[in-house]
C-alpha cells in the first residue's frame, strides 16, 4: 500500500511547498484540494502515520533537518517516518553534508539542499535548486514610517525578484530545475494575508516557489480553524491554485529589448543590484549570464548593459561587438569598477556597494530614458512587473504585483507591437477582456483596478 500512494505522489518538479507544523493527520485537510501538495516538517513531527495519510491524500511529507542536527543514521530514521525526501536547510558543513548526501543516494529520498545562496547549483539537471536566504518582500519603509527610495527615485520595495530572475535565466537549459526559496515572516508583528499574498507572488511570477511558513500566531490560529485565519489560508492557496494551473507561465521567457550582462561574480545573486534598480523603474530586462551570450540570445535586444566586462572571455566580448556592430547600445561599466566579493552570508548590498553601484545606474537610466523596451507603465509606483513571451511569440504576459496595502486603480499600459486582444486575469475572477487604443509604439490597455496580483495576457 506505501508503494502505491508513492507512486501517485506528484515528482519533486512539481512540489509546491509549505512548512507544516504538525503531524496530527487531521490538519491534512487544510491542505486537501489545494495546490499545496509537499509538506516541509520539523525533526519532531516526523510521523509514519502523518506521511501515510498525507500519502494517501497525494501530498508528499519531506524531513527538515538543520546545522547541528545529529545526522547519524539520517537514511533509516528517514525510512522509518516514511518521508519522501530530506531538506537540508542552513549552511551546513561541506564534508559533513556530502557524506550524509552520500549515504541518502540509495535510498531514493529526494534531496533538497537549501542553504546560501552562493552554493546553489544553477547548472543542475532537473530537480530542485534552493536557498533559505531571502527578503521579506513589501515597500520599505524609513524608521520615521515615510517610504524609503531608491536610487532610482521610486519608493524602494523589498523584492526576490532580481535575484531570481537571474537564477531563473541561469538553469540548465535542457532540464532545468525548479527554484525554492525560504524565509521567515518577521518576528513579533501581526502579518496581514496581503503580506503572505505578495511573498507568494513576488516567487511564483518568476516560476518559484516560496516555501510558505506562516508565523506563529497565524499558524495557531490556522490549526485551531479559527475562521479568519481558515480564510486567510484559502485565499493563499488560491494563489498558488492560480499560478499553477498555468504551467505555461513558467514556460514562457522573459521578454524585454534590455539585456543586462551579468555573472555570480558580478552581483547576480545579490538583492537591490542593477537587476532591481532597472526592475523598479518598469523596464523589461533580459537576464544574459555569460556562458549564455551569444548572437542568437542577443537578437531580441536593441540595448544592452555589461556589468563586468572583465569576466567575460574573449569570444563573449566579441559578441557584444558584433552587437553594437549591428546597430545596439552597449552600455559598458565605469572602468576600474568591480563588483565586491559575496560573502556566503550576505544577500543584499553594504552601502558603499549601493553608492558605487549608483554610478552605473545614472548612466542605465539615462540610456533608457522612455524608451519602450517593451512595456511602459503608468501609476504604478507599488508594483513590480515582469514581463514574458510564449506561444512561439505570440503571446505576451505580464504580471502586475502590488506591494501595498491596498488596491491599486488606474493603471495604464503601453505594451511593444500590435495586440488585437488584451486580457486582465487575477485569481478567483473570470478573464475580463480589456479595450485596447493604439499608441505611439503599439498597443494600449488601461486597468481600472486589482488587488495584490493581475495578469496581462496579450494575443
Amino acid at each position: 500500500m506505501f508503494l502505491a500512494f508513492l507512486l501517485a505522489l506528484a515528482m519533486p518538479a512539481e512540489w509546491v511547498p509549505a512548512r507544516w507544523n504538525s503531524s496530527d493527520p487531521a490538519t491534512l485537510e487544510l491542505v486537501r484540494g489545494t495546490a499545496v501538495n509537499c509538506l516541509v516538517v520539523e525533526r519532531g513531527n516526523w510521523s509514519p502515520t502523518f506521511a501515510e495519510k498525507a500519502g494517501a491524500e497525494g501530498i508528499s511529507v519531506l524531513g527538515l533537518v538543520r546545522p547541528g542536527d545529529d545526522l547519524s543514521d539520517l537514511p533509516a530514521r528517514a525510512a522509518a517516518a516514511k518521508l519522501q525526501g530530506i531538506v537540508f536547510e542552513g549552511a551546513f558543513e561541506q564534508t559533513a553534508l556530502s557524506r550524509t548526501r552520500a549515504a541518502l543516494a540509495d535510498s531514493k529520498l529526494a534531496v533538497v539542499a537549501m542553504g546560501p545562496r552562493t552554493r546553489m547549483d544553477l547548472q543542475a539537471a532537473g530537480g530542485i535548486v534552493a536557498t533559505n536566504q531571502g527578503v521579506w518582500p513589501g515597500i520599505n519603509a524609513a524608521e520615521d514610517g515615510k517610504e524609503k527610495a531608491a536610487p532610482s527615485g521610486a519608493p524602494w520595495i523589498d523584492t526576490n525578484s532580481g535575484f531570481l530572475r537571474f537564477v531563473r535565466a541561469s538553469l540548465n537549459a535542457e532540464k532545468p530545475a525548479q527554484v525554492w526559496i525560504a524565509y521567515q515572516p518577521p518576528a513579533n508583528q501581526v502579518i496581514p494575508v496581503t503580506r503572505y499574498l505578495q511573498a507568494i507572488a513576488d516567487a511564483e511570477m518568476l516560476g518559484a516557489h516560496w516555501l510558505v511558513t506562516l508565523d506563529d500566531d497565524t499558524r495557531k490560529r490556522l490549526l485551531a480553524r479559527e475562521e479568519k485565519a481558515v480564510d486567510g489560508w484559502k485565499r493563499m492557496t488560491e494563489l498558488l491554485s492560480y499560478f499553477q494551473s498555468h504551467g505555461e507561465w513558467r514556460r514562457a521567457g522573459p521578454y524585454g529589448q534590455l539585456a543586462l550582462v551579468q555573472d555570480v561574480d558580478s552581483g547576480g545573486l545579490i538583492t537591490g543590484g542593477i537587476l532591481d534598480m532597472i526592475s523598479v523603474k518598469h523596464t523589461p530586462v533580459r537576464p544574459m549570464p555569460g556562458r549564455k551570450l551569444s548572437d542568437d540570445e542577443m537578437k531580441q535586444a536593441k540595448m544592452a548593459v555589461n556589468v563586468d566586462p572583465a569576466l567575460l572571455t574573449t569570444e563573449q566580448k566579441e559578441v557584444l561587438r558584433r552587437f553594437t556592430r549591428g546597430g545596439g547600445t552597449l552600455l559598458t561599466a565605469p572602468p576600474g569598477w568591480k563588483f565586491p566579493p559575496q560573502r556566503e552570508d550576505q544577500i543584499t548590498l553594504d552601502k558603499e556597494s549601493v553608492e558605487k553601484l549608483d554610478q552605473i545606474w545614472k548612466e542605465v537610466n539615462s540610456m533608457t530614458g522612455r524608451n519602450n523596451l517593451g512595456a511602459r507603465l503608468f501609476n504604478v509606483a507599488s508594483v513590480l512587473s515582469y514581463m514574458a513571451v510564449g506561444n512561439g511569440g505570440k503571446q505576451l504576459i505580464v504580471h502586475l504585483v502590488n506591494y501595498s496595502d491596498y488596491d491599486v486603480e488606474n493603471v495604464t499600459v503601453h505594451l511593444l507591437g500590435k495586440w488585437k486582444s488584451v486580457k486582465l486575469l487575477a485569481p478567483g475572477k473570470e478573464a475580463r477582456a480589456l479595450t485596447v487604443f493604439e499608441t505611439e509604439d503599439g498597443t494600449g490597455v488601461e486597468i481600472d483596478k486589482f488587488g495584490v496580483i493581475g495578469t496581462l495576457l496579450a494575443e
